[in-house]
């Protein structure tokens, strides 16, 4: 049996304003007060990726943070991370923000392959399942563009 999992939510909170300052902040044409541009913060997930199925039954899901920093957690081993390079986030960033991407099916198109694996990407909204046989070139891309070379596969 082939589970997939969805991805966890990870909100922001709004910077606060500096102590001492009585100014409510940037006013629009309309003279309110416009909220805080946020910048995303280092904990913010840029990509989860949940890879299930295979011949020894894996379950590992790594969680890939806007800052490059990720974490790695499966049934068999300990967890661990590590941080990408800003090169390798850059490429990261680039394969997901691809149109082509945003055209890969929700849902796997193919013959799932015995005892293949089943990939759950999630960016942002956008949540693609894909199996092994079937994986579209713009979801290869992302999976590539992961931390150690590729999705973690594993047990």
């Amino acid at each position: 049996m082939v589970l997939a999992a969805g991805a966890s939510g990870c909100g922001t909170e709004a910077p606060s304003s500096p102590r001492g300052s009585s100014s409510p902040g940037p006013t629009t044409t309309t003279g309110q007060a416009s909220p805080p541009r946020q910048e995303p913060s280092s904990q913010e997930v840029l990509v989860e990726v949940v890879v299930t199925g295979g011949f020894a039954g894996v379950r590992n899901r790594l969680v890939v943070h806007e800052d490059g920093g990720w974490t790695l957690d499966s049934r068999t081993k300990e967890p661990r991370g590590g941080r990408m390079t800003p090169d390798g986030v850059a490429r990261l960033r680039a394969a997901l923000e691809d149109p082509a991407y945003d055209r890969v099916p929700a849902e796997p198109t193919g013959e799932p392959v015995r005892d293949g694996f089943q990939y759950t990407v999630t960016h942002g909204q956008h949540r693609v399942v894909a199996t092994d046989g079937a994986v579209p070139p713009a979801l290869r891309r992302v999976l590539d563009a992961l931390p150690e070379g590729g999705p973690p596969t594993s047990p």
